[in-house]
Protein backbone atom coordinates (compact mmCIF):
# COMPACT_ATOMS: atom_id res chain seq x y z
CA UNK A 1 0.00 0.00 0.00
CA UNK A 2 3.18 2.48 1.25
CA UNK A 3 4.38 2.08 -2.19
CA UNK A 4 1.33 2.34 -4.53
CA UNK A 5 0.35 5.91 -2.41
CA UNK A 6 4.46 6.75 -3.21
CA UNK A 7 4.03 6.50 -6.51
CA UNK A 8 0.04 8.15 -6.59
CA UNK A 9 1.85 10.94 -5.04
CA UNK A 10 5.03 10.97 -7.53
CA UNK A 11 2.79 10.77 -11.20
CA UNK A 12 0.34 13.62 -9.60
CA UNK A 13 3.45 15.86 -9.43
CA UNK A 14 4.49 14.75 -12.94
CA UNK A 15 1.53 15.32 -13.98
CA UNK A 16 1.41 18.55 -12.13
CA UNK A 17 4.28 19.64 -13.89
CA UNK A 18 3.56 18.16 -17.31
CA UNK A 19 0.25 20.57 -17.07
CA UNK A 20 2.51 23.76 -16.68
CA UNK A 21 4.04 23.02 -19.40
CA UNK A 22 1.91 22.13 -21.65
CA UNK A 23 0.21 25.41 -20.72
CA UNK A 24 3.20 27.67 -21.54
CA UNK A 25 4.41 25.65 -24.53
CA UNK A 26 0.89 24.95 -25.98
CA UNK A 27 2.02 21.47 -26.85
CA UNK A 28 -0.70 19.27 -27.11
CA UNK A 29 1.54 15.88 -26.53
CA UNK A 30 2.50 17.77 -23.47
CA UNK A 31 -0.82 17.86 -22.21
CA UNK A 32 -1.99 14.43 -23.47
CA UNK A 33 1.25 12.88 -21.18
CA UNK A 34 0.01 14.96 -18.49
CA UNK A 35 -3.48 13.71 -18.46
CA UNK A 36 -1.53 10.02 -18.67
CA UNK A 37 0.09 10.50 -15.51
CA UNK A 38 -3.19 11.87 -13.69
CA UNK A 39 -4.49 8.66 -14.79
CA UNK A 40 -1.85 6.53 -13.64
CA UNK A 41 -1.47 8.63 -10.06
CA UNK A 42 -5.30 7.63 -10.20
CA UNK A 43 -4.73 4.14 -10.61
CA UNK A 44 -2.25 3.85 -7.84
CA UNK A 45 -4.33 5.87 -5.48
CA UNK A 46 -7.05 2.78 -6.36
CA UNK A 47 -5.04 -0.14 -6.49
CA UNK A 48 -2.79 1.15 -2.94
CA UNK A 49 -6.67 1.28 -1.45
CA UNK A 50 -7.65 -1.85 -2.62
CA UNK A 51 -4.13 -3.59 -1.07
CA UNK A 52 -4.46 -2.10 2.23
CA UNK A 53 -7.73 -1.78 3.46
CA UNK A 54 -9.01 -5.32 2.16
CA UNK A 55 -10.26 -6.24 5.37
CA UNK A 56 -12.25 -2.88 5.79
CA UNK A 57 -13.78 -2.68 2.39
CA UNK A 58 -16.80 -4.47 1.28
CA UNK A 59 -16.29 -6.69 -1.54
CA UNK A 60 -18.23 -4.69 -4.00
CA UNK A 61 -16.24 -1.80 -3.08
CA UNK A 62 -13.25 -3.64 -3.50
CA UNK A 63 -14.22 -4.85 -7.17
CA UNK A 64 -15.03 -1.00 -7.96
CA UNK A 65 -11.94 0.36 -6.95
CA UNK A 66 -10.22 -3.01 -9.07
CA UNK A 67 -12.15 -1.71 -11.85
CA UNK A 68 -11.36 1.86 -11.51
CA UNK A 69 -7.75 0.94 -11.36
CA UNK A 70 -7.92 -1.18 -14.59
CA UNK A 71 -9.87 1.20 -16.43
CA UNK A 72 -7.25 4.05 -14.95
CA UNK A 73 -4.30 2.58 -16.32
CA UNK A 74 -5.78 1.61 -19.40
CA UNK A 75 -6.81 5.49 -19.83
CA UNK A 76 -3.30 6.39 -19.39
CA UNK A 77 -2.06 4.29 -21.88
CA UNK A 78 -4.64 5.96 -24.30
CA UNK A 79 -3.01 9.29 -23.13
CA UNK A 80 0.44 8.42 -23.60
CA UNK A 81 -0.27 6.75 -26.98
CA UNK A 82 -1.90 10.12 -28.45
CA UNK A 83 0.69 12.38 -26.72
CA UNK A 84 3.46 10.60 -28.83
CA UNK A 85 1.52 10.30 -31.53
CA UNK A 86 0.96 14.12 -31.90
CA UNK A 87 5.20 14.19 -31.17
CA UNK A 88 5.79 12.00 -33.70
CA UNK A 89 3.75 11.77 -36.44
CA UNK A 90 2.72 14.37 -39.54
CA UNK A 91 -1.06 15.46 -38.98
CA UNK A 92 -1.57 14.77 -42.20
CA UNK A 93 -1.19 10.82 -41.49
CA UNK A 94 -2.01 11.40 -37.46
CA UNK A 95 -6.00 12.03 -38.22
CA UNK A 96 -5.93 8.19 -39.45
CA UNK A 97 -3.40 7.18 -36.80
CA UNK A 98 -5.46 8.31 -33.54
CA UNK A 99 -7.76 5.04 -34.72
CA UNK A 100 -5.32 3.25 -33.14
CA UNK A 101 -5.07 4.49 -29.84
CA UNK A 102 -8.63 5.34 -29.70
CA UNK A 103 -9.50 1.89 -30.98
CA UNK A 104 -7.75 0.52 -28.62
CA UNK A 105 -9.29 1.95 -25.48
CA UNK A 106 -12.58 0.69 -26.64
CA UNK A 107 -11.58 -2.73 -26.87
CA UNK A 108 -10.00 -2.78 -23.46
CA UNK A 109 -12.84 -0.96 -21.73
CA UNK A 110 -15.64 -4.00 -23.24
CA UNK A 111 -12.91 -6.63 -22.32
CA UNK A 112 -11.90 -5.90 -19.23
CA UNK A 113 -15.94 -4.73 -18.33
CA UNK A 114 -16.34 -8.65 -17.89
CA UNK A 115 -12.63 -9.61 -16.57
CA UNK A 116 -10.71 -8.98 -13.58
CA UNK A 117 -6.88 -10.50 -14.40
CA UNK A 118 -4.63 -8.06 -14.21
CA UNK A 119 -2.43 -9.54 -16.90
CA UNK A 120 -5.24 -8.28 -19.23
CA UNK A 121 -4.09 -4.66 -18.02
CA UNK A 122 -0.06 -5.63 -18.49
CA UNK A 123 -1.09 -6.62 -21.99
CA UNK A 124 -2.43 -3.00 -22.88
CA UNK A 125 0.01 -1.20 -21.61
CA UNK A 126 2.62 -3.42 -23.07
CA UNK A 127 1.22 -2.23 -26.89
CA UNK A 128 1.38 1.33 -25.68
CA UNK A 129 5.11 0.80 -24.52
CA UNK A 130 5.89 -1.34 -27.48
CA UNK A 131 4.33 1.79 -29.77
CA UNK A 132 6.21 4.47 -27.97
CA UNK A 133 9.38 2.34 -28.01
CA UNK A 134 8.79 1.76 -31.89
CA UNK A 135 8.40 5.33 -32.98
CA UNK A 136 10.53 6.90 -30.52
CA UNK A 137 13.66 4.44 -32.07
CA UNK A 138 12.08 5.95 -35.41
CA UNK A 139 12.19 10.10 -34.58
CA UNK A 140 15.47 9.69 -32.73
CA UNK A 141 17.51 8.09 -35.08
CA UNK A 142 15.68 10.66 -38.00
CA UNK A 143 15.40 13.29 -36.23
CA UNK A 144 17.77 13.29 -33.14
CA UNK A 145 14.91 14.42 -31.14
CA UNK A 146 15.60 14.68 -27.74
CA UNK A 147 12.55 12.68 -25.93
CA UNK A 148 13.84 9.73 -27.30
CA UNK A 149 16.60 8.50 -25.19
CA UNK A 150 14.40 9.51 -22.09
CA UNK A 151 11.06 7.17 -23.24
CA UNK A 152 13.27 4.48 -24.76
CA UNK A 153 14.83 3.95 -21.36
CA UNK A 154 11.80 5.09 -19.92
CA UNK A 155 9.80 1.69 -21.70
CA UNK A 156 13.05 -0.87 -20.72
CA UNK A 157 12.89 0.29 -17.63
CA UNK A 158 9.33 -0.01 -17.01
CA UNK A 159 9.33 -3.44 -18.92
CA UNK A 160 12.05 -4.88 -16.26
CA UNK A 161 9.13 -3.57 -14.03
CA UNK A 162 6.61 -5.82 -15.16
CA UNK A 163 8.69 -8.60 -15.28
CA UNK A 164 9.37 -8.17 -11.88
CA UNK A 165 5.58 -8.41 -10.88
CA UNK A 166 4.79 -11.39 -13.15
CA UNK A 167 7.49 -13.60 -11.43
CA UNK A 168 6.26 -13.27 -7.88
CA UNK A 169 9.32 -12.24 -6.00
CA UNK A 170 8.95 -11.34 -2.96
CA UNK A 171 12.38 -9.69 -1.27
CA UNK A 172 10.84 -9.81 2.32
CA UNK A 173 7.50 -10.25 4.00
CA UNK A 174 6.36 -6.63 3.83
CA UNK A 175 7.64 -6.00 0.62
CA UNK A 176 6.48 -8.19 -1.90
CA UNK A 177 6.61 -8.56 -5.72
CA UNK A 178 3.76 -5.48 -6.53
CA UNK A 179 6.10 -3.49 -3.72
CA UNK A 180 9.26 -3.89 -6.39
CA UNK A 181 7.37 -3.83 -9.57
CA UNK A 182 6.01 0.07 -8.13
CA UNK A 183 9.29 0.90 -6.80
CA UNK A 184 11.01 -0.06 -10.46
CA UNK A 185 8.40 1.84 -11.80
CA UNK A 186 8.93 5.07 -9.99
CA UNK A 187 12.25 5.21 -11.57
CA UNK A 188 10.31 4.33 -14.99
CA UNK A 189 8.09 6.85 -14.90
CA UNK A 190 10.99 9.65 -13.34
CA UNK A 191 12.30 8.82 -16.83
CA UNK A 192 8.96 9.23 -18.91
CA UNK A 193 8.74 12.11 -17.34
CA UNK A 194 11.87 13.48 -18.35
CA UNK A 195 10.88 12.51 -22.29
CA UNK A 196 8.04 13.73 -21.92
CA UNK A 197 8.66 17.35 -21.25
CA UNK A 198 10.80 17.67 -24.22
CA UNK A 199 8.09 16.48 -26.60
CA UNK A 200 7.18 18.71 -29.70
CA UNK A 201 4.44 18.54 -31.67
CA UNK A 202 4.34 18.29 -34.95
Amino acid sequence: MVTDYALALLCGFFAWRLWRVGKGTAQASVYSWAAGFACFGLASLAGGTVHGFSTIFSEAVLQELWKLTAYAIGLASFFLLTGTFSACIMPSVRRFALLIPYAQLIIYVLWMATRDDFRYVIYDYAFTNLSILALQLYVGMTHRTMSAPWLVGAVLVSFLGAAAQVSGVSLHQHFNHNDLYHVIQMGGMYLFYRGALVLKDR
